[in-house]
């Protein structure tokens, strides 16, 4: 007999689908959040920071992308109703009110943090139970990390130049 996907994790099947919803959801709102977020912010190395929005929400599709497949192959239906994503997704949107680069940063940091420990849960829910959901979601882990990394880059450099004044 054939082993399918969800056989394999049949005793988590249903906590896994969940999360991997959950992580769906969070995922679109970080598309959008970064999206919306290059299109509005204002201030201080805004080109080179809006560039990189536009790459990190291209990256935030992929990872809805490889989610939604994840989720149809262990049986599942992704979040159809994007009304619902809200109410799936433990890390919150944060409409950039204030188009201040700077608050759209920590805005981003906030929910990057946020998709790093969700992503870490998920590993550790399928550390040697899931290893296909295992290896996707350590390698939107390492991605997640490196835009918590890039952001906190980014204001480090805001804060040195405010401190050093023009170069």
């Amino acid at each position: 007999m054939a082993q399918t996907a969800q056989y394999i994790v049949q005793d988590n099947l249903v906590k896994i689908v969940d999360m991997l919803n959950q992580l769906f959801a969070e995922e679109w709102l970080a598309y959008y959040q970064y999206w919306v977020g290059a299109k509005v912010a204002a201030g201080p190395m805004r080109s080179e920071i809006i560039k990189e929005f536009e790459e990190h929400a291209e990256e935030e599709l992929k990872h809805a992308n490889w989610l939604a497949d994840r989720i149809i192959q262990l049986g599942g239906t992704p979040v159809l109703n994007p009304e619902e994503w809200n109410s799936k997704a433990k890390c919150r949107y944060e409409a950039p009110t204030d188009p201040c680069i700077f608050k759209v940063l920590q805005q981003n940091l906030t929910a990057e943090r946020c998709a790093v420990s969700h992503y870490q849960q998920l590993c550790e829910l399928c550390h040697g139970v899931d290893f296909v959901t295992f290896r996707l979601s350590e390698k939107i882990l390492k991605e997640e990390v490196e835009h918590e990394q890039e952001i906190e880059d980014f204001i480090h450099d805001m804060e040195m130049s405010l401190k050093c004044g023009p170069e």
